[in-house]
């Protein structure tokens, strides 16, 4: 976590997450994980790395393993979006206030090229975006969002449009 996140957590999520990283130790990486798996059942089912989580970035990975694997043995075209979608989604998550949700939008998915290996997406957000978020009651955003295979190419390139709304409308 940032320092500035540190004092004051946003909202639910986050002082969630900085709770787990206090008690976990050097396994809060983990710990994350695990709870993020848990709550948003398909990470879980698709075993979904959270490699870092902030107000500002999320980084999540997927192993080529089997359970993500299409019919020529890389990580399905799907799970290349699911990374895409959950880091995009958790650093939204990070900064929604209490009284509202999140929601996904929006999603445009291009191939580019044949992934090989693991996939990793990382998500951010700019402190405007944020701020946007932290005082508007509804609203969109574009967050940006790259993709890498273990080579450390771009094989898709992803659009993604979070909004939040009010959870009592």
């Amino acid at each position: 976590m940032s320092p500035g996140d540190a004092d004051k957590p946003a909202n639910r999520l986050a002082k969630t997450i900085q709770k787990i990283r206090k008690v976990a130790g050097p396994f809060d990486q983990q710990a994350v994980t695990l709870a993020l798996g848990r709550t948003v059942k398909f990470v879980g089912t698709a075993r979904l790395k959270v490699e870092e989580l902030t107000s500002e970035r999320a980084v999540v990975s997927v192993q080529n393993k089997k359970r993500v694997q299409n019919h020529i043995g890389g990580v399905h075209a799907m799970a290349m979006g699911l990374i895409a979608e959950s880091a995009t989604g958790f650093v939204v998550g990070m900064n929604v206030p209490d009284s509202a949700i999140p929601v996904i939008k929006s999603v445009k998915i291009e191939y580019l090229k044949r992934a090989k290996g693991g996939m990793r997406a990382e998500a951010t957000l700019t402190d405007a975006q944020r701020a946007a978020i932290a005082s508007e009651p509804k609203g969109e955003v574009l967050v940006q969002c790259r993709v890498t295979d273990e080579s450390g190419i771009e094989p898709i390139r992803v659009e993604m449009i979070w909004a939040w709304v009010p959870k009592k409308r």
